[in-house]
């Protein structure tokens, strides 16, 4: 390997036992791992999460960790690997003080067109991973694995576990999370989501909410368009509509993750240029600020559309909620965000400030609902490689985030 990637400085405030952990973490294990799971695809939709979670789980088995497989839907499996309390991973399951999550995803986004390379190639060069899901998140979820490997190497005891969940459909409508938090999760001490953030600690994230909306009109033929109701131009009206909405909403930024907004994604309607419409159908998505709540949110659309007065023209609407992920914000001076920026620092982080995310993650559902302090913290870009072509991760951002999830335990739980 390139000494410079073994070269990456540790600060001098990193203690023996925890530089002999660190020693532990091989950067050649990082881009293997990575690799094998970047030519497993998991794309999403259609949902082909079954390969990328095999290899995950394979790896976790081989390297001594307690594997749990749960089916979510046919081929689509949750991972969760844990390192449980105890010295060198023997011991209890438990821990008095609660446990560390570090939170992932198998699933990617479709490649697309426009790529150099086999968009599962897994090539390296001059320093970098190419492929779909070496940023988000595969990556990431390899850093996670030989983080937990070095620790249990080492034989350091630990109070309370450290857990790998690696789900499905995250970038879809969150079956996995969903499924996750079936279960009680409280008693984590924290959770690190580790998605690609440029290894900047995260404490803010926008939420995520899918909006449809159905008009229906008549029918009729395009010689008489006045005998039908055209849903298409009902549609043009909401569309519009949401446009201004979007636009007020910016008097609504968040200090840290920006304003909520609307973005119509899908248009479609008709059956025929000779006939008036009788249908018509967008699909929208709602970024939401930490705390806000989506059913709220939809609430608020039936009222808004309802006021367009489609019903004058002879038109009704629909509106439906497939999916929504909740954002969260953990105060920046809480003691996990501390600890995790300090771990990450003296990790050879790059120094950045603590910062909210435009982007939406499971991580949400930890914070809301089992009341858990939530970050996001990974390698690689969620602006400049994820879901773009030629996606791709730096194996030095790899080497420091597994370093930081590492070093992290080990202050958190013993």
């Amino acid at each position: 390997m390139p000494t410079s990637w073994d070269s990456v400085p540790l600060t001098s405030d990193i203690g023996p036992v925890e530089a002999r952990v660190l020693d532990l973490i091989d950067p050649q294990a990082l881009v293997e791992l990575t690799q094998a799971l970047v030519r497993a695809p998991g794309q999403n939709p259609p949902g082909e999460e079954a390969a990328s979670a095999a290899v995950l789980a394979a790896a976790c088995r081989d390297r001594g960790l307690e594997v749990e497989i749960s089916e979510v839907a046919p081929g689509r499996p949750n991972v969760s690997a844990t390192l449980p309390a105890g010295a060198g991973g023997s011991g209890g399951a438990g821990g008095a003080g609660g446990g560390l999550l570090l939170l992932g995803h198998t699933d990617v986004v479709p490649p697309g067109e426009g790529w150099s390379a086999d968009p599962y190639e897994g090539g390296l060069r001059d320093g970098r991973l190419y492929g779909r899901g070496t940023a988000d998140m595969k990556g990431g979820l390899a850093a996670c694995v030989v983080a937990l490997d070095a620790l249990r190497r080492s034989g350091v005891s630990l109070s309370g576990p450290v857990e790998l969940a690696a789900l499905v459909d995250e970038e879809e409508t969150g079956l996995g999370i969903h499924h996750y938090m079936t279960a009680d999760r409280s008693a984590f001490r924290g959770c690190v989501v580790a998605e690609p953030t440029d290894l900047q600690t995260i404490v803010a994230a926008r939420g995520a909410a899918y909006v449809e909306v159905a008009v229906h009109g008549v029918a009729a033929h395009s010689g008489r368009p006045d005998d039908g109701r055209n849903a298409i131009y009902g549609a043009a009206r909401v569309i519009e509509e949401l446009r201004r909405w979007h636009g007020e909403l910016a008097a609504r930024a968040h200090p840290l993750v920006g304003p909520p907004t609307w973005s119509v994604g899908l248009v479609d309607g008709g059956q025929g240029t000779s006939t008036v419409p009788a249908h018509a159908h967008l699909s929208v998505d709602r970024r939401l600020l930490p705390g806000e709540d989506a059913e709220q949110v939809l609430a608020d659309v039936h009222e808004r559309l309802g006021q367009l007065g489609l019903a004058d023209d002879g038109l009704t609407f629909e509106v439906w909620m497939p999916m929504s992920m909740p954002g969260f914000e953990t105060p920046a001076d809480h003691p996990f965000v501390a600890a995790t920026d300090r771990a990450l620092q003296e990790s050879g982080g790059p120094g950045l400030e603590l910062a909210g995310w435009t982007a939406a993650c499971d991580g949400g559902f930890l914070a809301r609902d089992a009341g858990v302090p939530t970050l996001v913290l990974g390698p690689g870009s969620v602006n400049d490689q994820a879901h773009r072509p030629d996606e791709s991760v730096a194996v030095e951002d790899l080497l420091i985030a597994a370093r930081t999830y590492a070093l992290l335990a080990l202050r958190l739980l013993t």
